[in-house]
Formats: C-alpha cells, structure tokens, sequence
C-alpha cells in the first residue's frame, strides 16, 4: 500500500511540475522535425531530374549544375537525426547547408530563364510545379516547428516548470533562424514568364546572388 501512495503521490508531483507536459511537448517537436525533413527530402530527390533537364539544354552551365550537385551532397553528408534538433551547433550547421542549396537551386533557374526551349520543355515545367509545390510545403512545415519548440521552450523557461527542466537537464530546442520573420508565412514566388522586350542579360550578369527563396524576378 505505502508503494502504491508513493507511486501515486509521485506521479501527482511530476504532473504538477510540468513533466508530462514536457513529454507532450518534446513528442510534438519531434513530429514537426520529422515533417520539415520529410518535406527538405521531397526537394533533395527532384534535384536529379531537375539537373539532368537542364543539362540537356544548357550543358555549357556547367559551374551552376556542379553547386546544385554539390550542394545537394554537403546535405546529405549531415546525418539529420531526431536528435539534431538537440544539438545547437548541428542544427545550425544543418540549416546553412539548406540555405546554400537554396541558394544554388535559384541560381539554376535563373539560368533557365535564358534558354527558352528548356522553359517550354514539358518535364521542366513539371519539375517547376514539384519544386514550387514542395518549397510551399517546406514552409509550412517550418513554420509549424518553429511554432512547436517555441512552446517547447517557453516551458523550460518560466517558473516552475524551470525547475523541471533543470532537475532533468531539458534544454531549449533550436530554432530557425530568418532575417524577415514575415518571410516564414510567405509562400514562395515563382516566376519563370520571360520579358521579351528587356535585353538578354550578358554572361557576367547571368548568375546574380541568389536570395533564400525560390525567385528569379
């Protein structure tokens, strides 16, 4: 009987302390990790097609095709655990690996932009549609993690489930970092329409910096 009132009264402490919200909370961090990898492998699979396509009409964009290669290998080099999203300098050096596919994913169809017998090209569109789908998707489920651990994290700050997360060495979760937080509830622009009454960029200006998002204005 003593057992049974301690094991009672135990379990009473640990729900008025905020353990098992801890328990509820981590589950769905873990959920919204899983969805935003999920979402970050849906893009890392099209790359390939998407590659091969525009090297069937622009071989000569080899410098751009090779950073897509590449940087579709540096992500696949890091091991994107669950337990990354414990691990503040893995998730950091995680998301610069995203950003700089990202970023060399836009380069590449900036470039398209100048061959207009790839734009008309079916499969091409049809990878544009995938890409364009799946970066939407990535938002979303971005957005969803960032909304998670930022629970997550007020528990393990204020009082006194504090006191919980030190007792059983819960630490806050990293977060994705975005210079406009606005940017995270925006979808991504898209525009491959080609202005056929401005020039045809020259070929030091075929290439400029590439933002974080899939636009090429």
């Amino acid at each position: 009987m003593r057992k049974i009132l301690l094991a009672i009264g135990l379990a009473a402490l640990l729900t008025g302390c905020g353990y098992n919200d801890f328990q509820s909370r981590d589950e769905e961090v873990k959920k919204a990790w899983a969805e935003v990898l999920n979402q970050y492998k849906r893009r890392a699979d099209l790359i390939p097609n998407l590659v091969s396509t525009v090297q069937g009409f622009a071989e000569q964009e080899k410098d751009v095709l090779l950073g897509v290669t590449n940087a579709r290998s540096k992500v696949g080099s890091i091991q994107a655990t669950p337990e990354l999203i414990n691990n503040p300098q893995a998730f950091a050096q995680f998301q610069k690996a995203q950003g700089e596919l990202s970023g060399a994913l836009s380069r590449l169809l900036v470039v398209a932009e100048n061959y207009p017998q790839l734009k008309s090209d079916a499969n091409f569109r049809d990878l544009q549609a995938q890409l364009e789908g799946t970066e939407n998707r990535i938002t979303v489920a971005r957005k969803r993690y960032i909304e998670e651990v930022g629970e997550y994290n007020k528990l393990a700050r204020k009082f006194p489930t504090n006191l919980t997360a030190m007792l059983f060495s819960y630490e806050q979760k990293p977060q994705f970092t975005v210079e406009d937080e606005k940017a995270i509830a925006a979808p991504p622009k898209v525009d491959f329409k080609a202005k056929a009454s401005e020039p045809a960029p020259s070929a030091a200006s075929k290439v400029p910096p590439a933002p974080n998002e899939y636009t090429a204005k």
